[in-house]
């Protein structure tokens, strides 16, 4: 079987840069088309057109969001930076404030470590933030796409088995109807002798004929057979391929209802009913399929 992708999955990376930590997490459920958002912090806004190029590049259908997180890790514990600068520029000023007011108070040196711009401290890189965030976005990417490999290959599984459930019930009502069509003429030749009616032979023949032709569902087996081999052939390509699996379900389920309502017997109406039971399973799975 060829690569089957579920379009549900997880996945979160993350690292540490200085004093901050970046997280990045991708969750994907099923959609239509492609939809992809992303919630980014301002110091990481200007990736998101890269970002969402790579995510189109690697996925095809879902409802896909990305978050992006930055996180202090606790202030104060990286390394403080005296401006030295603007440091002389508050002291000549103070100095320039002392020799008008001899009696002034002298500077102490906390109170001008909390001057604005004289102490700071150390940030992280804004590039070093942003290539991180862009190589955190591969991985996770990458994650992603491995989660729905794996779901899609258990999904997947799961088709091609209740196919081939699906073939044997088809296979087994066909071998049912040629005894259940004479079962119908017995008992309608049993029912006329019961009555004691007289119909003329010709009549009685038409009539034979027109009860069997509407009992006949080798088209709707055909058919069923057919779509059911046209799955297969989808599976076995692989790739996207959850629209064209939707479709083929649609037509296995019309086939189905319409041999329910042929039915001229509880086993064939059993069987019908059972298809009905296989072909909403795998149309369920199949809405999950990329």
């Amino acid at each position: 079987m060829s690569q089957i992708h579920s379009m549900t999955a997880f996945a979160r990376e993350s690292a540490t840069i200085g004093q901050s930590l970046l997280t990045v997490e991708i969750r994907s459920v099923n959609q239509r088309y492609l939809d992809c958002s992303f919630k980014l912090p301002d110091s990481l806004r200007n990736l998101e057109a890269g970002l969402r190029e790579q995510a189109t590049g690697r996925l095809a259908r879902g409802k896909v969001e990305c978050l992006f997180r930055v996180q202090s890790q606790g202030a104060g514990t990286g390394p403080l930076t005296v401006n030295r600068e603007q440091l002389q520029q508050v002291l000549a000023a103070a100095a320039e404030v002392t020799a008008i007011l001899p009696a002034s108070q002298p500077l102490n040196p906390l109170e001008v470590l909390q001057f604005p711009g004289v102490c700071q401290a150390s940030e992280d890189s804004e590039e070093v933030l942003q290539a991180t965030a862009t190589e955190l976005f591969g991985r996770a990417l990458d994650a992603l796409v491995a989660g729905r490999q794996r779901e899609g290959e258990k999904l997947g599984a799961m088709i091609y088995s209740r196919i081939a459930e699906l073939e044997t019930e088809t296979s087994a009502v066909r071998e049912l109807m040629p005894g259940l069509k004479l079962q119908q003429r017995e008992r309608l030749l049993a029912r006329l002798a019961e009555l004691q009616v007289d119909i003329d032979n010709s009549r009685l023949e038409q009539e034979l004929v027109y009860l069997a032709q509407k009992a006949d569902v080798d088209e709707e087996l055909d058919r069923l057979q057919t779509h059911a081999g046209e799955v297969r052939r989808t599976l076995d390509k692989g790739g996207p391929c959850g629209r064209r699996l939707d479709f083929l379900m649609q037509e296995l389920h019309r086939e189905a209802n319409t041999l329910s309502s042929k039915s001229i017997a509880s086993s064939s109406t059993h069987s019908a009913v059972q298809l009905k039971v296989l072909i909403e399973q795998m149309r369920e799975q199949v809405q999950n399929i990329e």
